[in-house]
């Protein structure tokens, strides 16, 4: 099975804390999504300014003439004045979103269809080869029966390519998005169903690859999980996850140098913006406590992801991990001396209500000759 990934760091990621991407930081994330193989860059949002359209234009623009296999799109409100700017720029990719309330009347949920489908035909008459995808509801608060409708109206009647389904209050766990997702698909005949997650609960990640498994053949994610208050699903974990799964994308997993230098260029702009990076310590795959252990149990490396393991040693620590510390800061030792050397560092973790530093462990190897 493969699947399709909008790449959604820079229209969501300025959902961030207000943060904004120049025209030269937008196109070093196109070069990054193009070299990873990325299927759509959501490089904007037009109607917010003509600026931001222009943007949008000169990034559709260069991607046409350098040949370039990524999709330029962006997104805007489902009216006809938000339609003709998004066409303008030049994309050909129309991301559109509307949204009805699970509390409307059936009358102003048929005005609110016909007003799409005016909106809808004029793309089509306009750009006739145009991809339009829409995002209409907030998944987690509406009820069956309007969620069902709209998917009938906007995938039976109106047949466009893509029904983007967001979790937007990011309420939701990961069993109800895939009941959710598992009855869209059935639906949505022709059209491709689209994934977007909010991580206000934390599970924005699980609950993307959870909707994949479920049938949705678009996934929406951001580095870092970028985007508004707690941001959306990561785009590494959640390709890779899939990919493990055999659930497969353009996107190379396997050139870390670029992925890793694309997740610092944005997070090196948060930073710069905002006074905090979104990597810390913590964060997976990418902070640097996934490289650490503690524990005597893992000091055989066969657990986590990374392959350069890093050792701090406090009182939980047992005599291989003391083995593995010294022999990997190549600290001189009496092997015949390890069990008081394991015992000295324990006691002295302990005392200290700390883990010991590299120059404390070496002096206890040294006092035990």
């Amino acid at each position: 099975m493969k699947i399709a990934v909008i790449d959604q760091t820079i229209r969501e990621g300025m959902q961030y804390q207000g943060l904004v991407f120049s025209l030269d930081q937008r196109m070093k994330l196109l070069a990054f999504q193009e070299q990873l193989g990325v299927d759509v860059c959501q490089a904007g949002y037009p109607s917010a300014h003509p600026r931001e359209a222009a943007m949008v234009r000169h990034m559709a623009d260069h991607a046409r003439k350098n040949g370039y296999r990524i999709r330029v799109a962006a997104l805007g409100r489902a009216f006809m004045q938000d339609a003709d700017i998004l066409l303008n720029t030049g994309i050909h990719d129309v991301h559109l979103h509307l949204h009805i309330k699970d509390t409307a009347a059936h009358a102003q949920v048929e005005k609110t269809y016909a007003g799409l489908g005016t909106v809808v035909d004029h793309i089509r008459n306009t750009c006739p080869d145009a991809a339009i995808s829409v995002a209409m509801l907030d998944m987690g608060r509406t009820g069956p029966a309007l969620l069902d409708s709209c998917i009938r109206f906007l995938c039976r009647d109106l047949k466009i390519d893509i029904l983007s389904l967001p979790d937007t209050s990011g309420i939701m766990a990961p069993n109800q998005v895939a009941e959710r997702i598992k009855n869209a698909a059935c639906l949505a005949e022709d059209t491709a169903i689209s994934i977007h997650c909010h991580n206000d609960f934390g599970m924005a990640s699980a609950n993307s690859i959870m909707g994949i498994v479920a049938g949705a053949k678009v996934l929406e994610v951001s580095v870092l999980g970028i985007g508004e208050r707690n941001g959306i699903g990561d785009l590494y974990t959640v390709t890779k996850l899939l990919a493990d799964q055999g659930i497969h994308c353009g996107f190379d997993h396997e050139n870390m140098a670029a992925i890793t230098a694309y997740y610092a260029f944005v997070d090196a702009i948060v930073k710069e913006q905002t006074g905090q990076g979104l990597i810390s310590p913590a964060t997976p795959v990418f902070g640097q406590a996934v490289h650490t252990h503690v524990a005597g149990t893992h000091a055989d490396g066969a657990f986590g992801i990374s392959s350069t393991p890093e050792f701090h040693l406090n009182l939980l620590c047992g005599r291989r991990m003391v083995q593995k510390y010294l022999a990997l800061h190549a600290i001189a030792y009496n092997p015949a001396q390890l069990d008081d050397i394991t015992r000295a560092i324990k006691n002295a973790s302990i005392q200290k209500c700390r883990r010991l530093e590299k120059t404390e462990i070496q002096e206890i190897a040294a006092s035990l000759p």
